[in-house]
């Protein structure tokens, strides 16, 4: 999954669309004006943002602008009330990467996200090929050799995270950040621990998981 910044204004649906999100594996950070939204963007470096437009401070094409001025290419999902065609033509033309309508379905929500972040890693397929290892990123399983593999939430987020990088190294420091939101406590050894669990999980005839000592974590296609 992916640490992705929720820009919303509205409580209850940020709350709302935050444990939906969290619930499918992300690490998700909530932003409830454009402001805050800038600073965080220009902070972290999140795999994807859902972007309001009609926000308090400044609004979020002012926001999409900015970032994309910057030269943040991180794909943008605008969520918005606004239907008119204007709007969305406006939003796309600034550099947004998609655009949903309120109100829908949280599965809807999902749906794109996975495209989009699969489109960012530049592979449209939702199927992850690594040696013994397949990961199904649309139905959310993955197998060892046919055995599935029964992963918590933030297992699987790591794995995801390697796969997306795999031959690479991926620095601790980096992985911690894609997999908890900044209000999420985080213990000294947490990556350690979901890593341990995902070796063990992967077994001896699944691809290895390489610790690179001061650096981070590296998955090694068989």
């Amino acid at each position: 999954m992916a640490r992705i910044l929720l820009v919303e204004d509205d409580p209850a649906l940020a709350r709302g669309l935050s444990a939906s999100l969290k619930a499918a594996g992300h690490a998700v950070d909530v932003a409830d004006g454009g402001e805050l939204a800038l600073a965080l963007a220009r902070e972290e470096p999140y795999a994807l943002i859902t972007l309001d437009l009609g926000l308090p401070d400044i609004s979020g094409l002012d926001v999409l602008k900015a970032l994309r001025r910057e030269g943040n290419k991180t794909p943008i999902l605008i969520l918005t009330a606004r239907d008119a065609l204007e709007d969305r033509i406006a939003g796309l033309d600034h550099g947004a990467d998609d655009y949903l309508l309120k109100p829908f379905e949280p599965t809807e929500l999902e749906a794109r996200i996975r495209a989009l972040l699969r489109r960012a890693q530049g592979d449209a397929s939702p199927v992850i090929t690594i040696g013994t290892l397949t990961i199904d990123q649309e139905r959310a399983v993955a197998t060892v050799s046919g055995r599935a593999l029964d992963l918590r939430r933030r297992e699987w987020a790591v794995l995801e995270r390697l796969a997306a990088r795999v031959g690479k190294v991926v620095p601790k420091d980096r992985l911690a950040r894609e997999i908890f939101g900044f209000d999420e406590p985080v213990g000294p050894n947490a990556v350690e621990v979901y890593v341990a669990r995902l070796r063990r999980k992967l077994g001896p005839d699944g691809p290895e998981i390489r610790t690179i000592r001061g650096l981070g974590y590296i998955l090694v296609g068989t």
